[in-house]
């Protein structure tokens, strides 16, 4: 009997060990309970890593000649509502001034692109393990999501007399005025008011916006993209 009862003991122990060791394997293949998995804090630090490096990047890529004028996805171009001004003017033959008051208004964001980058690392700065936490689980551009949010009203505000000074240095208001002028001269033709240095700020935050959010998705897909160590250990989980 009693022998009958230590074999039994001994079948269950080792069906319990054997149990263990297969919850073990499996704990591993999740990645749970391994020195592999990543911390929030290392996580939260990935995240900053990739902000400050996708940041850097658009500004670079805009804040330099042709930066806006080049690309097409974020070119400035005539305001919607003149329009129907410029297509009046090119066809009376003042095609040419219309390109150079477009050149200017892409020449002034360009010049205000730089101003963004340590309004961006404040940002960065600010960011807590709640955010990192939302940004992760969010979308492919969750993390520019987080810059509109924190930076928008504080790039406007530095953006404004930027784009103010260099749009005096490159005549641009005084180009639209006298555009609109011409376009009084034309029979039928409307030159509505509108303020272009708001419509500037307004369009080199969206151009700036769109490239972070391309930079973003490059260092979440392309691990080319990843240039440090910390975007390659938390992006290639």
């Amino acid at each position: 009997m009693i022998i009958r009862v230590f074999l039994l003991i001994s079948v269950f122990l080792l069906s319990a060990t054997a149990s263990l060791a297969q919850f073990g394997d499996i704990s591993k293949r999740l990645g749970f309970g391994t020195q592999s998995s990543l911390s929030e804090e290392k996580i939260a630090s990935g995240l900053k890593e990739a902000l400050q490096v996708g940041a850097e990047n658009a500004v670079k890529l805009t804040g330099r000649t042709d930066g806006y004028f080049a690309n097409e996805a974020i070119k400035i171009l005539m305001p919607k509502k003149l329009q129907a001004m410029e297509k009046g003017l090119r066809a009376v033959g003042y095609g040419t001034e219309v390109d150079d008051f477009v050149l200017s208004m892409n020449r002034s964001a360009e010049k205000a692109a730089p101003a963004a980058k340590k309004i961006f690392s404040d940002a960065i700065l600010e960011m807590n393990i709640d955010d990192a936490r939302k940004i992760l689980n969010g979308g492919d551009t969750a993390a520019t999501e987080y810059f509109k949010g924190k930076t928008t009203g504080k790039l406007t505000a530095a953006f404004t007399p930027v784009v103010e000074k260099t749009m005096d240095e490159n005549n641009v208001t005084k180009q639209y005025k006298a555009l609109a002028g011409k376009a009084k001269s034309v029979p039928f033709m409307k030159s509505p008011k509108m303020d272009i240095t708001q419509y500037v700020v307004s369009e080199a935050l969206d151009g700036l916006f769109y490239t972070l959010g391309q930079e973003e998705m490059k260092i979440r897909k392309d691990p080319v993209a990843r240039t440090t160590s910390i975007l390659k250990e938390v992006f290639g989980k």
